[in-house]
């Protein structure tokens, strides 16, 4: 039948990614062809993710493109002209009959031509090149700036999640195996869920405490939390652990997987002088982490 098709990372699915596939899919079935999106295996890539390839994969499956090819990111792959790449993968490998792509979007060696050069590329290989509208988001979504991967990524190493939220169209979420801690949470009478990412390349938003919804991965029902991100300065800890208070739940968490959803940034990482002064903060972090999510279910 045929593809129309784009091309992208699409690292975090978010909503100006959403609005480029909307577009391929009533692009596809006006003219009668299936909706393809082509992305990347980012195994070799050095800079953090927002999303693992397997979640990538679950984000895009609930859109309506009718396919996604994910190409391994090898060095034969990299070296492909522009060109090549449209004669061999698209044209050869894919079917692709219509791509869309942004006027500024590049992909080929070194990403050295543009979007004139893939019309042009298009006209002799038979593959119809069309340029995406631009997305324009709303103005209370990111303050009217252009949401990109790099943004929320940003707004994330800042710490302000609910920012990052609002630019995906859904809560940033990690997903983690639960595994022993040193039980300082249950001592001060907060026991802690020690989280390890199951993907090292997730992007850790700032340190901090957060109000989060966390979700066991066979469960659907959601729990409120509250996390510290953070080295426990307290306690002269030296490395970043992710520790996961969670209300209202009374079992054993070890070895599960588990997906924390960032709600709302409440305070800073901070070093307390005694004990007592630690457990009021707590007591008094729980209370504004619950306003924050019930905050977040009434909107």
């Amino acid at each position: 039948m045929g593809y129309v098709a784009t091309i992208g990372m699409f690292d975090g699915v978010h909503l100006g990614h959403q609005f480029v596939l909307q577009q391929v899919a009533a692009c596809a079935k006006e003219r009668g062809l299936e909706s393809l999106v082509i992305t990347f295996d980012h195994t070799l890539r050095c800079e953090p993710v927002l999303t693992p390839l397997d979640e990538k994969l679950l984000l895009l499956s609930k859109t309506a493109i009718n396919r996604v090819e994910v190409l391994p990111f090898t060095a034969e792959l990299k070296q492909l002209t522009a060109r090549q790449f449209m004669q061999q993968v698209l044209k050869e490998k894919l079917g692709v009959k219509v791509l869309l792509t942004g006027y500024d979007n590049r992909f080929g060696h070194n990403r050295e031509e543009g979007f004139d050069d893939y019309v042009r590329y298009g006209q002799e290989l038979g593959i119809e090149v069309l340029e995406l509208p631009p997305f324009t988001p709303h103005p209370t979504t990111d303050n009217a700036r252009n949401i990109s991967s790099s943004l929320i990524r940003q707004l994330l190493t800042e710490g302000r999640v609910a920012e990052a939220s609002q630019a995906l169209g859904y809560p940033y979420t990690i997903v983690g195996r639960v595994e022993h801690g040193q039980h300082i949470g249950t001592q001060l009478g907060f026991p802690t869920a020690n989280l390890v990412p199951i993907d090292t390349r997730q992007l850790i938003p700032a340190p901090g405490v957060y109000a989060v919804k966390v979700r066991l991965h066979d469960r659907t029902e959601e729990k409120h939390a509250m996390m510290n991100i953070g080295t426990r300065p307290t306690f002269n800890g030296h490395y970043q652990t992710l520790e996961t208070h969670i209300f209202q739940l009374h079992e054993d968490l070890y070895d599960q997987l588990m997906l924390v959803s960032f709600i709302e940034r409440l305070r800073d990482e901070q070093r307390f002088d005694s004990i007592d002064a630690l457990q009021q903060q707590l007591h008094a972090d729980k209370d504004a982490a619950e306003a924050a999510l019930n905050k977040s279910h009434s909107t």
